[in-house]
């Protein structure tokens, strides 16, 4: 009896279990412990077979190369294709000649002429198919392409200055160290399983363009003399439900850049929260250590002790562009920072960019972390050329204070959590504040965002709007909400603030150029007192 007991018993707890419903974080784990997401690319090529229907687990698995399952809004009612976006990771942002043709290919046979440019210096498209995967994947493998690690719980694409290998101001040449740094998480099933995403970012720019202040680990170039230049080591930036301005926790030498992040990636392998995805980056590790004692925790992982100094200035989010022609290091030669429209530029775009290339001699672009790109190597006799027919694509390399950094997420159109629609209002907004204000110099950083997420950035900027639902004549539609006054400068750094003020995105475009235009008409010098005062103060 007593056995028969007991068994009864366990029938019931494992009853139990079964009924109880995993949370968001078992579900996960759970997934990456029964198969890890690198050995999923298998499955893909057994799927684009078409013979089986593809498991829903394994559709999280193919994050780990690049594919998330995009929304069903631009689908046509009797289309039941599975459809993707892919994300191709652009090592150091760069794109040379073949690469862009292939680029461009894809996206006119596979994605139906979709392509953007993010805010990690990837590429991405939309309406993949499952079955066009082992052509997409060859196509790219042939050029050096990879999407391998490009979204998942793993370390993204290591964001660092466009014009590193080019820039005569710049501070450090961190092309070494980035490789080292890439070469280490490359395709690396010891850091194929993190408890979320990692981003890092590795640079030596005098502009501080790579935004260390959001970044999970970054590193920063500085000269403390004419020999002497060491890294500001900053750690647990990040935006949305982990928004943080990252902490200097210390400077290292440039050969112990890459000790440093396999040791921080190892601490957040072990430490970081497993029970709970919206308490699981870096940035909450740190927190719940403490950055002593995370210090402490690191020292314990390397042979040797990060370096105190003076910690140095840092450039305002909004001038932290590469805009215009510049002399190269390279004897007569250019190099041309451009600005995209919110990153959409299509496989139209991208022919249009690959055939003004090679007819005046330059070879390779690179991607910014503001969805533009550089032109590195172009002939300096064929510059000015290049910008007038970049310029009749829509390309601008001297852009408005608009063109220049308005950021726009995938949103409603493509994006599964999207509220709201931005890639084509961030372009329409941009054109009707260049009619409207055609006198205005100031530098100024606006987001399009489609949900709280904060893909595109928009508690950093000036001018945020933020995808919601709202009241309108009765019914509940999608809109924005207003947040101002976000600045990245390191330690002067402030994440924009929520106002409260909603409006449809048919009003957007008014509502953005009425804050200016009261802005323009008063007697505030800059854009952020204006709105520290003006706008927040008034709330």
């Amino acid at each position: 009896m007593h056995l028969l007991e007991n068994i009864f018993l366990i029938g019931k707890v494992e009853r139990f279990f079964k009924m109880k419903k995993e949370t968001k974080a078992q579900r996960v784990e759970r997934i990456k412990s029964q198969k890890d997401g690198l050995d999923v690319l298998s499955d893909i090529y057994r799927y684009a077979k078409g013979v089986e229907e593809v498991d829903a687990e394994d559709i999280d698995r193919f994050k780990w190369y690049g594919l998330y399952t995009q929304n069903t809004n631009l689908q046509d009612a009797d289309d039941k294709t599975l459809y993707f976006m892919l994300r191709v990771k652009l090592v150091e942002g760069n794109l040379n000649l073949k690469q862009l043709k292939v680029v461009a290919d894809i996206s006119k046979t596979y994605a139906r002429g979709t392509a953007d440019f993010t805010t990690r210096q990837d590429i991405q498209f939309h309406f993949i198919r499952v079955k066009d995967l082992p052509t997409i994947f060859e196509s790219l493998k042939s050029v050096g392409l990879t999407t391998i690690f490009a979204a998942g719980d793993v370390p993204r694409n290591v964001v660092t200055c466009p014009v590193n290998s080019v820039d005569a101001n710049r501070v450090y040449d961190v092309s070494g160290v980035v490789k080292e740094v890439n070469e280490y998480f490359d395709a690396n099933k010891d850091v194929s399983n993190l408890p979320r995403k990692y981003k890092l970012g590795i640079s030596g720019c005098s502009n501080h363009c790579a935004s260390h202040e959001i970044q999970d680990l970054s590193f920063n170039a500085v000269k403390f003399r004419e020999d002497r230049v060491l890294f500001d080591v900053s750690i647990g930036g990040g935006l949305a439900s982990s928004k943080r301005i990252a902490s200097h926790i210390g400077f290292v030498e440039a050969h112990q850049v890459l000790e440093v992040t396999k040791a921080v990636t190892n601490i957040y392998k072990e430490h970081g929260d497993r029970e709970n995805r919206n308490k699981a980056r870096v940035g909450h590790l740190v927190d719940n250590f403490g950055v002593e004692k995370f210090i402490e925790l690191l020292h314990s992982k390397v042979d040797f002790f990060l370096q105190k100094n003076e910690l140095q200035a840092y450039t305002p989010y909004a001038k932290r562009g590469h805009f215009g022609i510049f002399d190269s290091i390279e004897d007569k030669r250019s190099y041309i920072g451009c600005a995209a429209n919110g990153g959409k530029i299509g496989s139209e775009g991208l022919y249009k960019l690959h055939k003004i290339l090679k007819k005046y001699e330059a070879t390779t672009i690179r991607a910014t972390i503001a969805q533009n790109f550089v032109i590195t190597d172009l002939p300096t006799k064929n510059a000015s050329k290049v910008v007038s027919e970049l310029d009749n694509i829509g390309i601008s390399a001297n852009p408005s204070p608009f063109k220049a950094r308005t950021l726009s997420c995938t949103g409603k159109n493509f994006c599964k959590f999207a509220i709201s629609e931005t890639k084509d209002l961030a372009i329409e907004l941009v054109k009707s504040l260049e009619k409207k204000f055609v006198s205005f110099n100031e530098p100024i950083s606006f987001s399009v965002n489609g949900c709280p997420h904060s893909c595109a950035h928009p508690h950093v900027v000036d001018i945020g709007l933020l995808g919601c639902k709202l009241k309108h004549n009765g019914e509940t539609v999608s809109g924005f909400e207003l947040i101002v006054g976000g600045n990245l400068e390191g330690e002067k750094s402030s994440f924009g603030k929520k106002t409260g003020i909603k409006f449809t995105a048919e009003d957007a475009i008014m509502r953005v150029e009425g804050i200016l235009e009261s802005y323009i008409n008063s007697d505030y010098e800059n854009f952020q007192d204006y709105a520290e005062v003006v706008i927040l103060n008034q709330l």
